[in-house]
């Protein structure tokens, strides 16, 4: 009798093992690079959202969740070879990454070659979704339109008169012409694009204030600039005595520290910890704290947002990971993330999702500008294009 059990037992562990198996993700980002301080974040992020959608199991239906690590030095022809290398050598069933949009765009290709899906976070550049995309690639990042959208909500009223200053490329003059589409009844006067490499401000702010200070009504320069110098100079040649406000959206939080000479600003911004209410949200915050002893950032929130679209995907298809299986699941799927649902476009795998519009207020006991929140901009007011031609 007990040999027979025995014998059954062995059979069914057998089993059981025939059908459990790894999935493998690979995380292919800037781990090294100008980019290193956002990549570290979407990492931690992305094993947070693991970890929290698996209820701390790392399993889905009994197969194990493996992350691959790939660091793509911010360098698109690096970023393409990993990829390759993740597909055709460590055999992963799925990728998510890159940081830089530029490194994002050369792996766009290889996820069709290799008939994969690419998970694209963070990188922002509305190409991703939008010309230069395949079927096999979905975004949880926002792009470039939901921020630009999302700021021209917040600043959006009758008689408001504008004045952009953006960075000379593609990241500056796509977010100015979503931000242009976008409004309805404030009006742009004038759009200042400065090199990437601008350290002296004053000659761009001197041309956005004359372009402003005739004008009646709320005047306003709304700043789009990503990573190095500081717009926010502008803020020193007293824009103030024209009666001209500054705006710009969120950032992480050690940019935000320049935030705090402006009690008042107003903006849109894609995640700031202390906002979104719900459960998600609560634990990623608490664990956060706990484990790395500061609140959770941009790119954290993001990361995880990330982990759990995979593993309710996964879960959706009994861990499944055949890519048409995946694809038709993730096409339209809603998910619960730290900035509250989120739900992937049918049309360019997009996913829409909720932005804040803020104001700044100064608190003595943060080293950072604080954004509270003025209201919540949900995913159906944001007209975000479609720009793939699907």
């Amino acid at each position: 009798m007990r040999h027979h059990l025995m014998a059954a037992v062995a059979a069914l562990c057998c089993t059981t093992a025939l059908h459990a198996k790894d999935i493998k993700i690979a995380h292919v980002y800037d781990k090294t690079g100008a980019l290193e301080a956002y990549a570290k974040q979407t990492q931690i992020g992305l094993m947070m959202g693991l970890d929290y959608a698996t209820n701390g199991t790392m399993q889905v239906n009994g197969n194990k969740l493996v992350v691959i690590e790939k660091d793509n030095q911010g360098k698109p022809d690096v970023g393409k070879s990993q990829l390759a290398s993740a597909f055709a050598d460590d055999k992963a069933d799925i990728a998510v990454g890159p940081t830089s949009s530029g490194v994002a765009l050369a792996m766009l290709p290889v996820a069709e070659e290799y008939k994969k899906i690419l998970l694209v976070e963070p990188a922002v550049a509305d190409a991703i979704t939008g010309d230069k995309w395949n079927r096999y690639i979905f975004r949880t990042g926002r792009n470039s339109s939901q921020d630009a959208i999302s700021n021209a909500v917040a600043l959006d009223k009758e008689g408001v008169s504008i004045a952009t200053l953006a960075q000379d490329y593609a990241f500056g003059r796509d977010g100015v012409k979503a931000f242009k589409e976008a409004l309805k009844k404030a009006k742009v006067v004038h759009e200042e694009y400065l090199p990437t490499n601008t350290t002296d401000f004053t000659a761009g702010a001197q041309r956005l204030f004359d372009s402003l200070k005739g004008k009646p009504g709320r005047k306003v320069i709304f700043i789009i600039w990503a990573g190095a110098g500081n717009p926010f100079k502008i803020a020193d040649l007293d824009p103030k005595r024209y009666g001209i406000e500054i705006a710009t959206g969120g950032n992480i939080l050690p940019a935000m520290a320049a935030y705090k000479n402006f009690p008042g600003m107003e903006g849109a911004t894609y995640y700031y910890f202390a906002i979104p209410k719900n459960p998600a949200n609560n634990w990623l915050v608490t664990e956060h704290y706990k484990r790395y002893k500061s609140p959770p950032d941009f790119f954290t929130a993001g990361g995880m947002a990330a982990g759990i679209a995979l593993v309710e995907a996964l879960k959706k298809t009994g861990g499944n990971t055949n890519t048409e299986k995946l694809i038709s699941t993730m096409e339209g799927m809603s998910f619960d993330t730290p900035k509250g649902k989120m739900m992937f476009r049918k049309e360019d795998h997009q996913a829409m999702q909720s932005m804040y519009h803020f104001k700044i207020k100064v608190d003595p006991a943060m080293p950072w500008g604080v954004p509270e929140l003025v209201r919540e901009i949900k995913m159906d007011e944001m007209q975000i294009p479609i720009r793939n031609k699907r």
